[in-house]
Parts: structure tokens; sequence; C-alpha cells
């Protein structure tokens, strides 16, 4: 017992870093795909995915012709102290839409 004991521990530190890096995960797709559909529109992209953006994200938008590709990373804290800290990212691509005033990061 007294040696399966920090084990188990380990594991459930782990197990629920990597639960919390999944939720951070699905936060930053989501928070890029709203703002990738609003700089398509016209409006201002970072803004419209800090709304929904993971506390302590970076959105960063770049625009490239026709496309606007938006990325958003935000870190995952570790459970335990000595658990090394974790970054996610998502992104979305977008295609201006026609007749909108032009993308705006």
């Amino acid at each position: 017992m007294a040696a399966g004991l920090p084990a188990l521990m380990l594991l459930l530190f782990t197990g629920l870093t990597a639960v919390d890096a999944v939720t951070t995960r699905a936060g930053c797709l989501d928070a890029a795909r709203e703002a990738a559909l609003a700089a398509a529109r016209g409006e201002p992209g970072s803004t419209a995915g800090s709304r929904y953006a993971p506390a302590g994200a970076d959105i960063s938008v770049t625009v490239a012709g026709d496309r606007v590709t938006v990325t958003v990373r935000a870190p995952v804290r570790s459970l335990g102290a000595r658990l090394p800290g974790l970054t996610v990212t998502g992104t979305a691509v977008a295609a201006v839409e026609p007749g909108a005033p032009g993308p705006r990061p």
C-alpha cells in the first residue's frame, strides 16, 4: 500500500491535468472559430475571440489574401507543482465574405 499510493496520486494528478487540457483546448477552438468568423465579416476578430477564450489565452489573427487564420494559445495549469506546464492551441480558418468591409484583426 505504501508503494502504490504515490503512484496512484501521480496517476490522479496526470488524469485531472489531461481533463483540464482537453477542456481548455475546446475553449481555444471555440474562441478561434468565433474570432475567424468575426474577422471574415469585417468585425474585430481579437475582440470576438477574447469573449470565448480561456483565461490567459493569447489570440493571434492573420489575414492573408482572402483567408483569415486565427490561432488561440492558452496555458494549462497542472495540478501537481512538479508536473510540467502545458500549452494548448486551437486554430480556425475562414474565408473573407464577399461584400464585407475587409477583415480586421
